[in-house]
C-alpha cells in the first residue's frame, strides 16, 4: 500500500476523479492533520510545517499541488535533500487562456470603452483608437517552460513572432513556435519586443528582474503582461513607464501585496504605487490560474493523479523542483 496524505480538503468530487485515476495500491487522507503518519510516503502540501515532514521517517516526496515553490517550503526542504519536491502544471492551460484573455483586454483598451458605455457613453467610439493589432507583431515571453512553451503556441496561431528567454540554457534554440535565448541576451531582445509577457517564478535571480532600464528598452507604446509574478516588474519603474506613456498599456494578475487575513480581501491595495487609478491597465486578482474553478479542480486532480500512478510503477515522478533555483 502506498500511502499519501492531501493537506487541503478537496471536494468530495474531486477525490471521487483522484480516486478513479489511481492504481489501486493507493490509500488517500486529507486535512491539517495527518491520520497515519508513520508509513506515510507522499505529502501533497505548498507549505508543510517542519513537524509533519519530521514525523514521517517513510515520506519520498513532497508534491507542491501548484506551480512554483513558496519560499519557505523552499528554505525547509533544504534541510531534507532525501525527500524529492515536486510541482503540479495542471494549471497551465487556464494561466494561458486568462493571458490572452488579458493581452487582448490591454492591447485593445477594452476596459475604458466597457466602463464608458456602461455610462451610456458613445464617445470612445469616434475618439482616436488606441489598440495594437496583433498580427505579425513580437511577443518576447520572460520563461518557457509549461505556461510559456504553450502561451508561444497561442500566439503563433494570431500570426505573430515569437522570442523567448530560457533560464536553463546557455545557446540559442528553436522550435516550431519559437527562438529561445538565454537570459542574458534580455537586454538585446527588448527592443524587439512589442509584448513582453512574465511567466517567471520569483526567485533571487528573477525578482527586480526588469526595472527602469530593461522598460525603457522596450519600443514605445509596448505592452506588459505579468502573470508571473509580481516583483519580477518593479512596481515603481512599472507604474511610471505606464503614466509617463511609454508602455502603451499593462495588464497585471500578480501583485506585490496581498490582503493578510479574510477581513482585509475587501479593502487592500495591491501596490504601494495606485495602478488601478491608471486607464491604460487591466487589474486581475491573481486567478489567472482558474483559482476557485471547478475545470481546475479537476486538472489538479488529474495532473496530481498521473504524478502519482509513476510512484506506483516505480518510475521517477516527473515535474522535480531544483531547490536552489527555485523552480
Amino acid at each position: 500500500m502506498i500511502d499519501v496524505h492531501i493537506s487541503f480538503p478537496p471536494a468530495e468530487s474531486s477525490l471521487e476523479i483522484l480516486d478513479a485515476l489511481l492504481d489501486s495500491q493507493f490509500r488517500i487522507s486529507t486535512g491539517e492533520n495527518i491520520t497515519h503518519a508513520e508509513p506515510l510516503n507522499y505529502l501533497v502540501s505548498g507549505r508543510p510545517k517542519r513537524d509533519e515532514i519530521t514525523g514521517c521517517p517513510n515520506l519520498k516526496a513532497l508534491i507542491i499541488p501548484f506551480a512554483g515553490i513558496p519560499a519557505q517550503t523552499q528554505t525547509l526542504m533544504q534541510e531534507f535533500p532525501n525527500i524529492s519536491v515536486h510541482n503540479l502544471h495542471h494549471n497551465a492551460v487556464p494561466v494561458v487562456e486568462n493571458t490572452l484573455a488579458l493581452l487582448l483586454a490591454a492591447c485593445k483598451h477594452l476596459i475604458p470603452a466597457h466602463n464608458a458605455l456602461r455610462e451610456n457613453d458613445w464617445r470612445p467610439r469616434y475618439a482616436p483608437n488606441p489598440s495594437m493589432l496583433l498580427q505579425n507583431k513580437t511577443a518576447l515571453l520572460l520563461g518557457y517552460g509549461e505556461i510559456g512553451s504553450r502561451l508561444g503556441r497561442v500566439l503563433d496561431a494570431l500570426d505573430m513572432n515569437i522570442l523567448a528567454i530560457r533560464n536553463s540554457i546557455s545557446a540559442l534554440e528553436r522550435d516550431r513556435f519559437a527562438m529561445i535565448y538565454p537570459s542574458g541576451n534580455l537586454l538585446e531582445l527588448l527592443p524587439r519586443a512589442d509584448i513582453l509577457v512574465d511567466t517567471l517564478p520569483l526567485t533571487q535571480q528573477t525578482e527586480g528582474m526588469i526595472g527602469k532600464k530593461e522598460l525603457s528598452l522596450l519600443p514605445k507604446g509596448a505592452i506588459v503582461v505579468n502573470v508571473g509574478r509580481g516583483k519580477v516588474i518593479d512596481q515603481h519603474a512599472f507604474y511610471d513607464a505606464l503614466k509617463e506613456g511609454h508602455l502603451g498599456a499593462a495588464a497585471i494578475d500578480v501583485w506585490y501585496q496581498y490582503p493578510e487575513d479574510e477581513e482585509s480581501r475587501a479593502d487592500t491595495m495591491p501596490a504601494e504605487v495606485p495602478f488601478g487609478e491608471l486607464d491604460n491597465v487591466v487589474l486581475s486578482p491573481h486567478r489567472a490560474g482558474g483559482l476557485h474553478s471547478e475545470d481546475t479542480e479537476r486538472l489538479r486532480m488529474e495532473h496530481l493523479a498521473g504524478l502519482l500512478n509513476h510512484a506506483a510503477r516505480n518510475e521517477p515522478l516527473p515535474n522535480r523542483v531544483d531547490l536552489k533555483r527555485g523552480y
